[in-house]
């Protein structure tokens, strides 16, 4: 009876998946019910009877004990659950540093989409890698090592990212520029009592006839609306009676464009000119760069169909570090580029060059001269004179070289002399390879009147300046400096390349591979005084030697055609 009682009590408890409980119950009561009965009857009854409690007890540890093994199953279960969840958040992070990188990378449109694919493939490789190797926080040693290869990726795509980021907004900066400024200003004499513009309401302004007129009639029209009045104009033909008319109090104030204060240097007497005057105000006239030449070109090329683009490089010799508006071309560089046989023709034209301009109407001025009406008259005039298409400008201002030199870490030039510059520093240059800093690189390409060719040499040291910087930023020296040389660059150079047409150059580059074949040369002429159409009186021009021009012709042509160029 008891024997039974016990087994169903057993059964309820436990039921028949406790069978490891059950069993150990069982050969308990076995081995009492075996000692009970060697006893005897009585006996055994009296013991049965005693033995309830003791298996009551059992029952109950049982019980515990089973409740136990559930809960520790249970939190083993969840742990498990909770090993992936890092690997995940890793991952997960690592997914998204990794998409906006791939993101950028594709929006520089510097990659192919065979480079692109395959820079995809390897991020996501990355982080299926940091998944695989984090999964499972409790294997310590693979969990470290995934950290680290996550913390190594991570950096890698938000630097990249920073990198790319800055690079296409520094380029896009530069590149596409269709306007240009010109600044005109309302000037008087340094003794003047005039501070400000209404000061001057009773002033009689002197105008430049001809010259920059159109730019002198819209600052006349906003000093009207501004005082509320008409403004006396007293016109002159040229800079020197412009001066003159100050000098002799004929007239009150001068209305000039500051690009013109630069020519006052090439006049006997008048060098001084610009420090004897200061400004009341300036007007900025924002214009479109607009062509006035039959051969140049216009919108984005595509280079499948040309692979030849001319380029005009307008150098500044300003003293300020940014990019100054429209003045002086202190370099005139034409640069003929073929994309597809890796060719680059640089052609110096020196400064003095007494050619005629594209709005002169055939009356010769300096090439330098060209740079105050525009940039796009340099570009017309330099496409008149080698009878090719000019599609896009580069300005720099080379005394904001400086800081692109020393962001680089300095540049390597070639000097066809050995030579002192004129300079206050007084640097030395041997024939041969020179390792020059930034001033050292301004001083080199400064430098004319310790050569006997005078502008025509100085003119081949400013190429050789551009090409040891073009060779140092497209080196892996450049990525130590990286952000630095994007910083120097804004404000001291633009261009009107379009980005479209960056990014597709360095598309094919990075495709196709191999070294640049680069070949300058520089046409010549003889010196001579004459009026130019800029100026009222004679100066040093330079008489061009139509035998180099023709050379020059001939360079340009070879180029157009794919021709392998060597160096004249």
């Amino acid at each position: 009876m008891i024997k039974s009682i016990l087994k169903h009590l057993l059964r309820n408890v436990h039921g028949k998946s406790s069978g490891n409980c059950f069993s150990m119950d069982r050969m308990r009561l076995d081995k009492r019910k075996k000692g009970v009965y060697n006893r005897g009857t009585a006996v055994s009854r009296k013991a049965d009877s005693k033995s309830v409690l003791p298996f009551s007890r059992n029952i109950s540890l049982n019980i515990r004990e089973r409740i136990v093994t559930t809960m520790s199953h249970s939190r083993s279960k969840k742990a498990r659950k909770r090993q992936p969840i890092p690997g995940i958040v890793l991952s997960v992070l690592l997914l998204a540093a990794a998409a906006v990188f791939v993101w950028l990378l594709s929006m520089t449109q510097m990659l192919t989409n065979t480079y692109l694919f395959v820079a995809a493939g390897a991020c996501l490789i990355a982080v299926l890698l940091t998944f695989y190797l984090t999964r499972n926080f409790r294997k310590r040693i693979s969990f470290v090592f995934g950290s680290l290869w996550f913390l190594l990726c991570f950096g890698i795509f938000i630097v990249g990212s920073i990198y790319l980021f800055r690079t296409q907004a520094a380029l896009q900066a530069i590149a596409g520029t269709e306007t240009e400024i010109s600044k005109v200003s309302v000037y008087v004499r340094t003794d003047d009592p005039a501070q400000t513009l209404a000061d001057a309401s009773g002033y009689s302004f002197g105008i430049l006839t001809t010259l920059d007129r159109e730019n002198t009639d819209t600052v006349i029209s906003r000093i009207n609306e501004q005082l509320n009045t008409t403004i006396q104009t007293a016109e002159y033909e040229g800079l020197t009676q412009l001066a003159d008319g100050l000098r002799n109090h004929q007239v009150d104030a001068l209305i000039l464009n500051d690009a013109y204060l630069d020519l006052y240097e090439e006049f006997d007497g008048y060098a001084e000119f610009p420090s004897e005057i200061r400004a009341l105000t300036t007007e900025n006239i924002e214009s479109a760069v607009q062509e006035t030449g039959e051969l140049t070109t216009t919108g984005v090329q595509d280079l499948n169909d040309n692979p030849v683009i001319n380029i005009y490089i307008s150098g500044s010799d300003t003293r300020e570090s940014t990019l100054p508006s429209r003045s002086r071309s202190d370099v005139n560089i034409l640069a003929s580029i073929n994309t597809e046989t890796r060719q680059v023709l640089l052609i110096s034209t020196p400064r003095d060059y007494y050619v005629p301009l594209s709005i002169s109407n055939g009356v010769p001025d300096k090439l330098t001269h060209a740079g105050i009406y525009g940039v796009q008259v340099s570009m017309d005039t330099l496409s008149m004179l080698y009878e090719v298409p000019v599609d896009y400008y580069f300005r720099v201002n080379f005394n904001g070289f400086v800081d692109i030199i020393d962001a680089l870490g300095g540049i390597d030039v070639y000097s066809d002399y050995t030579f002192d510059s004129g300079n206050v520093s007084g640097y030395h240059f041997e024939e041969g390879w020179n390792s020059v800093n930034g001033e050292q690189a301004l001083a080199f390409c400064r430098e004319r009147y310790a050569f006997a060719s005078g502008d025509r040499q100085r003119g081949r040291n400013q190429m050789a300046v551009i090409q040891g910087v073009l060779n140092k930023a497209t080196s892996p020296a450049i990525l130590a400096n990286y952000t630095s040389v994007l910083d120097s660059a804004a404000g001291c150079m633009e261009t009107n390349v379009p980005y479209d047409t960056i990014a597709e150059i360095v598309r094919d580059q990075l495709a196709g591979g191999g070294d640049w074949n680069v070949v300058s040369y520089s046409v010549d002429g003889t010196g001579d005084s004459q009026v130019p159409y800029s100026m009222s009186s004679s100066v040093y021009v330079m008489i061009p030697d139509t035998s180099t021009v023709d050379q020059a012709k001939s360079l340009l042509a070879q180029i157009a055609a794919g021709e392998t160029l060597q160096q004249p």
